[in-house]
């Protein structure tokens, strides 16, 4: 029979697309067929097959969504970032940010996704062959990401496990050890706290080059962190989408249940003021902008490749622009109200520092028979007294006056604040397991919800590829928590944290802000800003304005090349150091990388970014085949605007030419399988067709470009 062009029906990206046919329906000169199917005499085109995962509802979306979104870092940075860059006034910026940057790349990803019905990697091969590096590029650093975000799951599993106790003066964290030896000397220099997180839940090594054996349990954590993650993820949505309703909702009930008792406590109003009483001229410092624009982009979990996995999932006539818009504003207020949570309860903890220091040196200056204090005389005595004080006598006592503020300045973030500063806060709460227990239960679901998009970004890249599909998805998850469990033995020895801190600090950086930057520059100047609006406005019946098209085209782009440059300029200029513990002193001491260790370092960082180039100059130079079995979406041709008519005349150049016959050697009813599975056939233009069966069965079988 002959194979000849025939109408295509309507697409919504997800099936096969002939290399004949453009994008608007219009023929192309090429009679190329992709795929055929049939028996022998019978060959036709494979009709479009709807396999695509989906939704189980409009909840489910917008809770994994929430969870993925909604972070450790809504709960240990905000705060820190908010104290640290103006209080109040640090919430300009960040809301500026927030519109300018946060927003629009957030509707990049999840439109372009929605409308594609692809991952990461179909997407951009789809877009344009050259650009299937950037699809790569993301999953490498999403891989980097979570071999080292289920680490701090793991951490928080030990703390959770151990905060059953009955009381207070039973949790492990709560007192020295009494063996009157070195470990209660280290204790005592450093806090209980600190002591338990670096010597009890570590181990902590001195140093990166001496990391000991790993720690048999934290090994045992991070194969229960592994394990689990695994049964949550292992068939896609269809399993991950019954765990958020727990992961992207139990958080809030946490922070409330912590709000409502953290007003209650004295000090908590200090806290409160303290972190978001404005200082204006903070905004006149330029790492104010950047931390803000930094803390947007890594709050909504950009570059990933995540966020166009669970577009992809929605249905073709989704109101993505909505749920945007919506998913921008929760995560912004959760961030600031689990500051008011953090900052209520700190509060309470400097409070309780305070009445501690001047019972103190109440005791001290008593002593001394100074001020006419005596052992019995009250905090408001003392805070009476002490301006009156002569300097001598408080330098020589060392008396500091005990103020508020400075318990308050004192900030923490990330494993810090949440292993440290919050468990010694929680030691004052009655009962104190019950705190500590909920608490560890809130990090572990917003871990969780995290690591959930994490993995779901690089998973649904890795399903999209044929090779791949042979396989079940229980099976290819499985495989792929198994090489991560075993990579990530190395956090688990006593050098297991310097290593978090490095993975943290190069590997999902410098990557994902390249790949913003890419993504951006890919949709709207290469796919064209135009058609992306057209494609929002059949999607949703919304044509987005001029808002949208200035921050897509300009402003979007400027920031995160401002993010790049900044990150560079910062690495180049301040030799990158961790904090390495120090036994002896009981206190943790900056410390250089030593060069090997950075000599790693940027291995991951070029790992993430060269197979960009890469792809680009083996498609351009046709190292590399234009089907390399992505998914079937992934060689569709798009019509393009004049801004990308030099990057594809390369194949459009013979759009013009005369339309050749490749349909001979199939008006031959008489030709037995064997022939049409070994023949090659030329199209007159110089590109030769070969014949390859799909996934091994004999009656489907795809054109392959040979040159």
């Amino acid at each position: 029979m002959a194979a000849k062009a025939e109408p295509i029906g309507p697409r919504n990206g997800h099936e096969l697309a002939p290399l004949n046919t453009r994008a608007d329906g219009s023929e192309r000169p090429h009679g190329v067929t992709i795929v055929l199917q049939g028996s022998r005499n019978s060959l036709q085109r494979d009709a479009p097959e709807e396999d695509r995962a989906a939704w189980s509802g409009k909840l489910q979306f917008f809770l994994s969504i929430i969870g993925y979104s909604v972070g450790l870092g809504n709960i240990w940075r905000f705060p820190y970032l908010c104290q640290q860059n103006g209080g109040g006034a640090f919430l300009i910026p960040f809301f500026i940010m927030l519109i300018l940057e946060g927003i629009p790349l957030f509707l990049i990803e999840m439109a372009i996704g929605q409308k594609m019905r692809l991952g990461s990697l179909g997407v951009w091969n789809t877009i344009h062959p050259w650009l299937g590096g950037i699809g790569i590029a993301s999953c490498v650093v999403t891989l980097f990401v979570a071999l080292y975000y289920n680490v701090i799951i793991t951490w928080v599993f030990f703390y959770l496990f151990n905060s059953i106790r009955l009381s207070a003066d039973q949790l492990p964290w709560a007192h020295c050890p009494q063996d009157n030896g070195t470990a209660e000397a280290e204790c005592t220099k450093a806090s209980a706290t600190v002591y338990y997180w670096y010597r009890e839940a570590l181990d902590a090594s001195p140093s990166i080059e001496e990391p000991g054996a790993p720690r048999w349990w934290i090994v045992l954590y991070l194969l229960l962190a592994w394990i689990i993650v695994f049964f949550i993820v292992m068939k896609g949505i269809q399993s991950s989408g019954k765990v958020v309703y727990f992961t992207s909702l139990f958080p809030y009930v946490v922070l409330t249940i912590f709000f409502v008792r953290g007003i209650t406590l004295p000090g908590s109003a200090d806290g409160i003021i303290h972190m978001y009483k404005p200082k204006l001229h903070k905004l006149l410092d330029p790492t104010v902008w950047l931390d803000a624009a930094t803390q947007v982009f890594y709050s909504f979990g950009l570059a990933f490749g995540s966020l166009i996995a669970f577009g992809s999932y929605n249905t073709p006539n989704n109101n993505c622009v909505r749920d945007v818009l919506l998913v921008s504003v929760c995560n912004a207020l959760t961030a600031i109200y689990a500051s008011v949570v953090i900052f209520s309860i700190l509060g309470f903890k400097a409070y309780t520092m305070v009445e501690k220091c001047i019972t103190k040196e109440i005791k001290v200056l008593a002593m001394h028979h100074i001020g006419g204090f005596m052992l019995n005389s009250t905090q408001e005595y003392y805070e009476e007294q002490y301006p009156n004080l002569p300097n001598n006598v408080t330098s020589a006592l060392n008396i500091t006056g005990c103020a508020m503020s400075k318990q308050l300045d004192e900030a923490a973030e990330g494993t810090g604040l949440a292993f440290i500063v919050f468990t010694q806060a929680i030691l004052k709460l009655t009962p104190a397991p019950f705190w500590s227990i909920i608490f560890f239960l809130m990090l572990l679901s917003l871990g969780l919800g995290s690591q959930i998009g994490i993995m779901e970004g690089m998973l649904c890249t890795i399903f999209d590829i044929d090779f791949f599909k042979r396989f079940s998805k229980p099976v290819i998850t499985g495989f792929v928590c198994t090489i991560c469990f075993f990579v990530g033995l190395i956090f688990t020895t006593g050098a297991g944290e310097y290593w978090l801190k490095m993975f943290d600090s190069f590997a999902g950086t410098i990557g994902l802000v390249v790949i913003a930057l890419l993504e951006m520059i890919a949709v709207i100047y290469i796919y064209g800003h135009e058609k992306f609006s057209n494609d929002i406005y059949e999607m949703t019946g919304y044509r987005p304005g001029l808002y949208w098209q200035i921050t897509w085209r300009y402003v979007g782009p400027f920031i995160v090349s401002c993010i790049l440059l900044s990150s560079l300029i910062f690495m180049l200029l301040n030799p990158p150091t961790y904090g390495a513990w120090n036994a002896a002193e009981g206190r943790v001491e900056k410390t250089p990388y030593p060069s090997w260790v950075l000599g790693i370092a940027v291995a991951m960082i070029l790992a993430g970014v060269l197979p960009i180039p890469v792809v680009l100059l083996l498609r351009r130079f046709q190292c590399l085949a234009l089907d390399v079995d992505i998914h079937q979406g992934s060689i569709r041709r798009i019509e393009t605007t004049v801004s990308t008519k030099e990057m594809m005349s390369d194949q459009d150049s013979s759009d013009s030419e005369q339309t050749p016959r490749t349909t001979d050697r199939f008006e031959d009813s008489s030709s037995s399988d064997e022939e049409i599975l070994n023949a090659k056939y030329s199209t007159g233009t110089g590109i030769r067709l070969a014949m390859k069966p799909i996934n091994y069965n004999p009656n489907t079988f795809k054109m392959d470009v040979v040159d």
